[in-house]
């Protein structure tokens, strides 16, 4: 499946590595950014650089009406969409779960949880006319093991995101539409830093089997494979890259 493909958060890590990935694979490609409008244009740069198509849109997925306004500009400038990645996260500041502002803990589920359904929500709106199209939620292995001590919230939001994977694609099946999530382990981006811990890839990496953590690559060569024709049978999974936890 080519077309055009919507990424959230994909101006740095692993939303950067899917833009560049799906870019290679054919993909014109909307990149989405709240924030940082240099990282987001320097994607989009590499992107045309090698003879892609791509647009940088700034917007916030936790606001509807500014995730109504992301797809109509990536529509305008690229096509309709026919693939979205919900790629944009937040964990907040690492702490217990006993000393998080209500503040923190509110954005975190607006971002990580809203955003997600809201880009889903806007994306099978649109594909109800043309028969289908495909998603994929980017998740974490937090969803599993719970990260106490660190963020339980944004685990609690990602646990969240996987359940509502599983229910939105029985929901829309018949109409041509797959959803799935990745899990991802550790993975080496700038997530650890803005949580205040940018050394904590280093710290746990001993506990992961394989003995390391994750290159962002590795993570968007999952979502372009779900994206693919090669799972055109996968909808409601969740894939686990997470070096054997």
């Amino acid at each position: 499946m080519t077309g055009v493909v919507l990424i959230t958060g994909a101006g740095r890590g692993i939303g950067a590595a899917c833009a560049l990935a799906a870019a290679g694979e054919g993909y014109a490609v909307g990149v989405n950014y709240r924030g940082d409008a240099p990282a987001a244009a320097g994607v989009v740069e590499r992107i045309r650089a090698d003879g892609g198509r791509a647009v940088a849109v700034q917007a916030d997925v936790a606001d509807p009406v500014e995730v109504a306004r992301l797809f109509d500009e990536v529509t305008a400038a690229l096509g309709p969409v026919a693939a979205l990645v919900n790629n944009a996260g937040i964990t907040g500041r690492i702490t217990r779960f006993v000393d998080l502002d209500l503040a923190t803990l509110q954005r975190v589920i607006d971002v990580n949880l809203i955003g997600c359904m809201l880009c889903c929500q806007e994306a099978v709106r649109r594909w109800a006319a043309v028969g289908g199209g495909a998603i994929v939620n980017v998740s974490s292995i937090a969803a599993v093991t719970g990260s106490p001590g660190e963020y339980v919230h944004y685990a609690a939001t990602k646990a969240a995101v996987e359940a509502f994977t599983r229910g939105l694609a029985r929901e829309v099946a018949t109409e041509g539409i797959r959803v799935n999530a990745v899990s991802p382990g550790t993975v080496q981006t700038g997530i650890h830093a803005a949580g205040g811990d940018p050394e904590r890839p280093a710290r746990v990496a001993a506990r992961i089997p394989l003995g390391r953590v994750g290159a962002p690559e590795e993570i968007a060569a999952a979502v372009l494979w779900l994206l693919s024709p090669a799972a055109s049978y996968a909808t409601g999974s969740v894939l686990t890259v997470a070096g054997g936890l």
